[in-house]
C-alpha cells in the first residue's frame, strides 16, 4: 500500500498531519473546553453535517432559529434533559456554527440565542481547510481551559485521539522504554474495565489509542510503529 498523508486542525489550531499505509479517510473530530465569562464550556468540531446529526440524536425536529453569521450558519434549538438524580428538567440550547466543510457544535444552559451569538464572538471561529479554530478574546473573558484533541478512527488500528503533550502526562510513563515507533514510544495499558489501550508518546504529540472491535490488539505494536504524527507549524 502507499503511504499517505492527513492533516487535521484542532479547535486550539495546532494542526496534525497523520501518515501512514493504512486508510485515513476517516473524518476526525476535535474537542476543546472553553472558559468564557467565567464558565466552562465544550465545543465540539466535526464534519458539516454534525449539527444535524446531534439534533437527531437528541431527538430533535430540526432546528428554532437559523442565522447568518461570519460566513456561516448559526442554528440553535432548545432540547430537553432530564436528570433522574436531581429529578430536574432542563432545556439546554443546542448551538451549532455551520461553515462551508466543517461545524462546531455546544450545548448552552439557561442561554438564549443573543448569548450564544455573544459565545461566538469571544471565540472568534474560522475555518481553515483542515478544520476550524478558535482565537479566544482575552478582552471578552475567553480563554482555552487545557489543550484541544483530535479524534480520529483508523481501520485496523483503533480510536486515535491525539493532543499536545503536557507534563503530567508525560510524567505518568513508566520508567521503562516502549516500543519504538516514528519519533517515539508506544505503551500499552488497562482501561477500568480491563480493556487494552495504547499511548503514542512523542516529543509534539501524545496520543492515546483505543482499540475497536475489528482490531487486532496484538498487531497494534507493528500497525503503530508504521505511523507518524507530528504537528504541522503554520506558515
Amino acid at each position: 500500500m502507499v503511504t499517505s498523508t492527513v492533516t487535521h486542525r484542532a479547535l486550539d489550531g495546532v494542526t496534525y498531519a497523520l501518515s501512514t499505509d493504512l486508510d485515513l479517510s476517516k473524518p476526525a473530530t476535535s474537542v476543546a473546553d472553553v472558559v468564557v465569562g467565567g464558565r466552562l464550556h465544550e465545543w465540539t468540531m466535526g464534519i458539516d453535517q454534525l449539527g444535524d446529526d446531534v439534533a437527531d440524536a437528541l431527538g430533535l425536529n430540526g432546528f428554532d432559529s437559523e442565522l447568518s453569521y461570519e460566513g456561516g450558519l448559526l442554528r440553535t434549538a432548545v432540547s430537553t434533559e432530564y436528570d433522574p438524580q436531581t429529578e430536574l428538567v432542563e432545556h439546554p440550547l443546542l448551538v451549532v456554527w455551520q461553515a462551508r466543510r466543517y461545524s462546531i457544535v455546544t450545548r448552552l444552559y439557561h442561554a438564549s440565542v443573543a448569548d450564544a451569538l455573544s459565545q461566538l464572538r469571544a471565540l472568534r471561529p474560522e475555518e481553515t481547510d483542515a478544520g476550524i479554530a478558535f482565537s479566544p478574546d482575552v478582552s471578552a473573558g475567553a480563554a482555552f481551559a487545557g489543550p484541544a484533541t483530535v479524534i480520529k478512527e483508523v481501520p485496523g488500528l483503533g480510536l486515535l485521539e491525539m493532543t499536545a503533550p503536557t507534563d503530567e502526562q508525560t510524567a505518568q510513563l513508566p520508567p521503562w522504554k516502549g516500543v519504538p515507533v516514528v519519533d517515539g514510544e508506544l505503551y500499552r495499558d488497562n482501561l477500568a474495565d480491563g480493556s487494552p489501550f495504547f499511548v503514542m508518546s512523542t516529543p509534539q504529540v501524545w496520543a492515546t489509542l483505543v482499540p475497536l472491535r475489528d482490531t487486532d490488539v496484538n498487531a497494534v505494536p507493528d500497525l503503530a510503529a508504521q505511523l507518524a504524527l507530528r504537528v504541522v507549524e503554520d506558515d
